[in-house]
């Protein structure tokens, strides 16, 4: 996956728990995530201070979105980010815990 910006990839990272983006190769942000028993609990989104304002924080939230779905689990999105994410794309509204 490329941008104007340089070449992005995404990856589950399940060592540290966390989804990756990383541009050109570098780790530009993360999410973390908690294993529950169907779901995956997202607590945390983060990103270097010099990729903020790109929007690879959607991108990286829609990444582990759509890994969760592929993997058949819910989300539970304690981070305020991913919480908003959701709210603005209905599409991923089905995925959360009732």
């Amino acid at each position: 996956m490329t941008s104007d910006s340089g070449k992005i990839t995404f990856r589950d990272n399940e060592a540290a728990q966390q989804y990756e983006i990383h541009l050109d190769g570098e780790l530009a942000g993360h999410a973390g995530y908690r294993p529950l028993d169907n779901a995956r609990e997202l607590p945390h989104t983060e990103l270097k201070d010099q990729y903020e304002g790109q929007g690879l924080g959607s991108r990286l939230v829609q990444f582990a979105l759509d890994d969760l779905r592929q993997r058949g689990l819910n989300v539970v999105p304690t981070c305020p980010f991913v919480a908003d994410y959701i709210s603005k794309h209905p599409e991923y509204q089905d995925l959360m815990q009732g």
